[in-house]
């Protein structure tokens, strides 16, 4: 039986260790939402402290600008 590995980043890439993805990738997003269920506002919170690091370990490279939509957009409620 497989094992569960969950999808975390790899830094200063900002890549998922599992499959690659720009972190966070869509199972990490998953499980976020899931562990954040009760607490969107946390969760935002918790994700605009990793876009700060990220933004630091990525400034100057492709796609920075866009780290917003990667890391907030998505976990904004709807």
């Amino acid at each position: 039986m497989p094992r569960y590995r969950p999808h975390v980043a790899a830094r200063p890439s900002w890549r998922c260790r599992v499959c690659g993805a720009a972190w966070p990738c869509s199972p990490a997003r998953l499980a976020l939402l899931g562990e954040y269920r009760e607490d969107r506002i946390g969760l935002l919170i918790y994700l605009a402290t990793l876009l700060y690091e990220a933004a630091g370990d990525l400034a100057g490279q492709a796609g920075h600008d866009r780290l917003t939509d990667r890391f907030i957009t998505w976990a904004r409620a709807r």
